[in-house]
């Protein structure tokens, strides 16, 4: 069987690594079964949909709502990546899991709008599923309220058509959706502990998602949350697909 991949959107190596081993110690997996590809400095095979039965897809530092004229040949190459697999994602060819950055990337790729009106701070947040996500093969079994991380600047302003809410808060109206059986995007990040959080925090603590100077008071709410629901969405997309 072929394996999953998880699709690296990160610069900064260190994060990346780590990004990597959150996903895949919150999938259960081995590295065997979790590849990693890297985004930033390799396109997006053309064979995607054969080299994997399915991928995720982490955060990055980038906006997809950044200025066309401010984004760098990087970003506009992991952009068209990740837009070719929404598409193939969309249309059932491969399945997908997108988080934070990438929820931003599958949504404007699939006719939606991404906007600076619903940023969220660093840290833990609220989140509430629909009654559509009941009968969701992945988040069916989830607490209908339970805690998850954030740290964004953009978020879904419209759902493309056809998507289905999933996942809401009162700061970030569009926490997950699904499109069709195997296109899944989620605002909040799945993957991390609190202490794998607090570390990437400390990466980019002077990238504007916080205040600098906050960073102990942010890093205490974190590492007090519990995080138990997120990770069991990943373990499920590994199971069902």
């Amino acid at each position: 069987m072929a394996s999953l991949v998880y699709l690296c959107a990160r610069p900064q190596e260190g994060a990346a690594a780590a990004e990597y081993e959150s996903f895949r110690a919150a999938m259960r997996l081995g590295a065997d079964d979790l590849e990693r590809w890297d985004l930033v400095n390799d396109a997006l095979p053309h064979d995607t949909e054969s080299r994997w039965r399915g991928a995720v897809v982490g955060g990055s530092p980038f906006n997809v709502s950044d200025p066309e004229s401010t984004k760098t040949d990087a970003q506009r190459r992991l952009e068209e990546g990740l837009g070719r697999l929404a598409e193939s994602a969309a249309a059932g060819r491969i399945a997908a899991l997108f988080t934070c950055y990438g929820i931003g990337v599958a949504t404007t790729t699939l006719g939606g709008e991404v906007t600076r009106a619903y940023p969220e701070d660093t840290g833990p947040t609220t989140v509430h599923l629909t009654d559509a996500a009941r009968e969701d093969p992945l988040f069916g079994s989830l607490a209908h309220t339970f805690t998850a991380l954030t740290a964004h600047k953009e978020g879904v302003g419209r759902l493309p058509t056809g998507a289905v809410l999933l996942a809401q808060n009162e700061g970030c109206p569009v926490q997950a959706y699904r499109i069709g059986e195997k296109l899944y995007a989620t605002q909040f990040h799945p993957e991390p502990t609190g202490r794998a959080f607090t570390e990437r925090m400390a990466v980019y603590r002077d990238d504007g998602y916080f205040a600098a100077h906050d960073y102990d008071r942010i890093a205490a709410e974190v590492l007090a949350a519990s995080l138990t629901q997120p990770p069991r969405i990943l373990r499920a997309f590994a199971a069902a697909f």
